[in-house]
């Protein structure tokens, strides 16, 4: 028994070790370079499958093994590890990392809830439009890692506001301390949570392993945090806060206490699990929105250079209504589910038919706004970034108009990752002290005591600290894969073998591969999921004679709809740890956001999507690649 145990805990070591012994007859039995690249492939997609070694190391594998098979040169593998979009994407950090500093996210935030007010419809519904914006600008688990604090507190002031009415009304009972639930204090002001800090790095295995991981003073540490928070609690450049319930022993004692009937679960379930659910819909909206739609980019860009199809605006038109759409439908089959078809008692906009536990949570959403103060200079700046660079991306290349890069004499020199880049550099060189020029306005005084003059808006440690370089990494070797596979010939061969798919329509094809991907990418990391099928499905297009664009678009959608599971995506496994809801609350809604998405990514791609991209046609860019490769 005690072997067994040891072997199980080294399998990831024994995985390391045995897979690339046992696939090396591969190579070796047949000496050419489709084998040889065939054999890097299955290796690097079993590491990421199997998580035996981190996602951002076993994206190495190609840039060692290419040349000494003799797929390609040294200097060639490393050439597809830094590309365009990493520079997209560090300069969008830049802003990203701004926001988070200053907390411009959690003003936005609080100020859409308090337009909403305290209605269960209409909060489940303000939250998934916060989260949805947020999430196009942010990663879908840092937007999570913010938001969930915030409704975490409101679904306490919910479920708790009644029972302080019960309090009050039989002060000096005993009964008092009975019916107290276990997460207030004797003010019953704040909800004793814990917190947790989250490096925005931490994988979903970091946060599965999240409810058994504590240290001795009961904290919970994902990821190496490194770093402290400023003691006004206005900035955390290292890492983010998330709060969580009590412990899983004291809840089960307490749950009676938690909440005060049926409908308070269902609220506390289908709010929190639609958080998660928002921030997916919203990363698909813009091209960096997630990590999966940049993989997507850099790689179409590089294997059909003579497309300039696919851009900011572009992707935006044919996504934003999708994402509309989404939301939507996603809020309704949220709201039927767990708060069931009573749409004007739970949406009622009405200042009268407010009940005391709705005030009560409005007025805990004002005193947080309040705490934030008036809004600060470097706010400020960091909004002006914000808009200004999404302005600077739609009016690029707009399409139906010339735009500002009509301006140059060079065609074909900028790109979306020139703005993100430039405005990222100046917010280095932008004071987060306003200059006052010898007056100094009282607000901005308190605000900046612990601010130098000459101290930027972000340094380079707080861009380090949110920099996902392991995504960089894992994206540069997905790129190298894809290269490998088409210089030694295997993407070819691979597309050949998809021949007996001709017989099947169009829409049937790409409809079979958006089903596998959504299956795929439940136990296995988006990222790795897409670097896997991007090279397959682009060898099938071509030789299926489809527009590439056709089939690579809504499958790289798809992969995003990992919402089943707790190991799905980060966000899920944040959501889950607050402990609301169960893995069957999970599948059940999950199962019909995935439906939901999956229908709807169809219809646009079959209307909408083939008049944007003329996708009934098959490009000249795609048949003049489809010739390189085969030469």
């Amino acid at each position: 028994m005690a072997v067994v145990k040891e072997i199980l805990r080294s399998r990831n070591l024994l995985l390391v070790v045995l897979i690339p012994l046992l696939l090396l007859p591969l190579p070796l039995l047949y000496p050419c370079s489709e084998a040889s690249c065939a054999y890097v492939l299955i290796v690097t997609a079993v590491y990421w499958v199997s998580e035996a070694v981190p996602l951002g190391a076993a994206a190495l594998i190609p840039a060692f093994l290419y040349p000494l098979f003799g797929v390609m040169k040294s200097s060639e593998v490393a050439a597809e590890y830094f590309k365009n979009t990493t520079l997209l994407l560090m300069g969008v950090i830049c802003v990203a990392a701004s926001v988070e500093k200053w907390n411009l996210h959690k003003r936005i935030a609080l100020r859409m809830v308090m337009m909403a007010g305290a209605k269960p419809g209409m909060l489940l519904l303000c939250f998934m439009c916060c989260t949805t914006v947020l999430s196009m600008w942010l990663s879908n688990t840092s937007t999570t890692a913010m938001v969930m604090p915030i409704v975490e507190a409101v679904l306490q002031e919910l479920v708790n506001a009644e029972e302080e009415c019960d309090v009050i009304s039989t002060a000096g009972s005993t009964i008092i301390e009975e019916n107290k639930p276990k997460g207030l204090n004797e003010k019953h002001e704040q909800p004793s949570l814990e917190l947790i800090f989250i490096n925005e790095d931490a994988t979903t295995t970091d946060f599965s392993s999240l409810m058994h991981s504590k240290t001795m003073n009961s904290v919970h540490m994902i990821a190496n945090p490194i770093g402290t928070m400023k003691s006004n609690g206005q900035h955390l450049p290292q890492a983010q806060i998330l709060v969580l319930p009590p412990k899983p022993s004291e809840q089960d004692l307490s749950s009676k206490y938690r909440y005060q009937s049926r409908h308070d679960h269902m609220i506390c379930k289908c709010l929190s699990l639609s958080i998660s659910y928002a921030a997916t819909i919203g990363g698909l909206t813009t091209i960096i929105g997630t990590s999966t739609s940049l993989i997507f980019l850099e790689h179409f860009n590089n294997q059909y250079p003579n497309a300039e199809v696919v851009n900011f605006g572009t992707w935006f038109l044919f996504s934003f209504p999708i994402s509309l759409i989404m939301l939507v439908l996603t809020w309704l089959w949220m709201h039927w589910l767990f708060l069931g078809c009573n749409f004007k008692e739970t949406c009622s906009v009405s200042k009268k038919k407010k009940t005391k536990r709705e005030e009560m949570s409005e007025r805990r959403i004002h005193e947080e706004y309040k705490k934030l103060g008036n809004v600060s200079y470097p706010e400020m700046v960091t909004g002006f970034f914000f808009i200004l660079m999404t302005l600077l991306w739609f009016t690029r290349e707009p399409g139906f108009v010339p735009g500002w890069s009509s301006f140059f004499e060079k065609k074909g020199y900028r790109t979306d990752a020139t703005v993100s880049v430039f405005l990222g550099f100046l917010l280095f060189l932008i004071p987060a002290k306003k200059p006052c020029f010898g007056k100094k306005e009282k607000g901005d005084n308190e605000r900046s005591t612990d601010t130098n003059t000459l101290d930027p808006i972000i340094t380079w440690k707080d861009f380090q600290k949110t920099m996902p370089w392991e995504i960089v990494v894992l994206v540069g070797g997905g790129y190298a894969l894809a290269a490998g596979c088409k210089t030694s010939g295997l993407s070819t061969w691979i597309g050949r073998q998809m021949l007996s798919l001709s017989s099947l329509p169009y829409w049937a094809v790409t409809l079979l591969a958006c089903i596998l991907v959504s299956l795929v990418t439940e136990f296995v990391s988006n990222p790795a999921t897409i670097t896997i099928f991007l090279p397959i499905l682009c060898s099938m297009s071509e030789t299926l004679l489809i527009n590439p664009l056709y089939t690579l678009i809504p499958v790289t959608m798809c992969i995003s709809f990992a919402v089943m599971l707790p190991v799905g995506n980060p966000p899920n496994a944040i959501v889950f740890s607050y402990g609301h809801c169960q893995i069957k609350d999970m599948v059940k809604a999950g199962l019909g956001v995935n439906l939901i998405g999956l229908a709807v990514v169809m219809v646009a791609i079959n209307t909408w999507g083939i008049r944007l991209f003329q996708l009934n046609t098959f490009p000249e860019w795609a048949a003049v690649s489809n010739v390189t490769s085969q030469t």
